[in-house]
């Protein structure tokens, strides 16, 4: 029986599960990583450790802004004495596994899931603190302010253009000689960068939807993706692990399996 070949978009240092994932369903991968991170002590960053005594809430988007925190303030997360919101659960296990006491995790795992929570909490009159990538979009902290909090935005890490295009542009060439079999994309910057790249955005749009099964991690991906008419489909739940198991079960039923 023959392997799917799933190429993997994500950033170097999110890829090792994504790729373990797909070995471990049976399949192969290209890792092509569009989208690079690098963690970065900014001013708005050390406004927000100087101000960690007044939070009463601190959001920890991704596993990057905890790296981050760790690398230039290794002791920031002991003693943490506010109420934690992660989004999604791999972010959530990294800050448990450090002593952080996990408050709130949103059932969605989107800027907007957490959002509703705070609304239905009624939590308001807060002071939260956010690390994240200055590119990250503006829903959640504009929401949390029309709740009447106060939120102390800092950039933990910068989202960066992918540095090696080679492989990148090796993957489009895979793509055209009908060597890859399927798609990722776990965020919209993945999605954006992969077509800045491409000579032919037109093309590679056609070679997506009909040559390749493309599956993203959720709707937020998904709406990049609409802006290429490209056909795609994600997982109920936005995790690597669903993303990729629903992939495959459409990629087998596809192929008979």
């Amino acid at each position: 029986m023959s392997r799917p070949v799933v190429a993997i978009t994500r950033p170097v240092d999110r890829s090792k599960a994504a790729c373990e994932i797909v070995e471990n369903l049976g399949g192969e991968y290209v890792l092509a990583p569009t989208l690079d991170l690098k963690p970065v002590n900014t001013p708005s960053l050390k406004n927000l450790v100087a101000n960690k005594d007044s939070l009463d809430w601190i959001v920890f988007t991704s596993p990057t802004t905890i790296t981050s925190l760790n690398l230039f303030y290794p002791d920031f997360l002991e003693n943490l004495d506010c109420k934690v919101a992660v989004i999604g659960n791999k972010t959530g296990k990294i800050a448990k596994n450090q002593g952080v006491n996990v408050d709130l995790i949103p059932d969605d795992f989107t800027a907007e899931g957490l959002l509703e929570e705070f609304e239905k909490r009624n939590i308001t009159n807060q002071i939260i603190g956010i690390p994240r990538t200055a590119s990250a979009r503006a829903v959640l902290p504009e929401g949390l302010e029309k709740l009447n909090n106060k939120v102390i935005l800092a950039e933990a890490y910068k989202s960066l253009f992918p540095m090696d295009e080679g492989k990148i542009n090796d993957l489009i060439a895979k793509i055209k000689n009908k060597e890859i079999d399927a798609i990722t994309f776990t965020s919209p910057l993945t999605v954006s960068n992969f077509f800045k790249i491409a000579k032919n955005k037109e093309e590679l749009a056609n070679l997506l939807s009909n040559n390749l099964l493309t599956v993203c991690i959720g709707p937020i991906t998904g709406k990049i993706l609409d802006q290429y008419n490209i056909n795609y489909i994600y997982p109920d739940t936005y995790t690597v692990q669903d993303m990729m198991e629903l992939l495959f079960e459409t990629w087998r039923d596809s192929h008979g399996r």
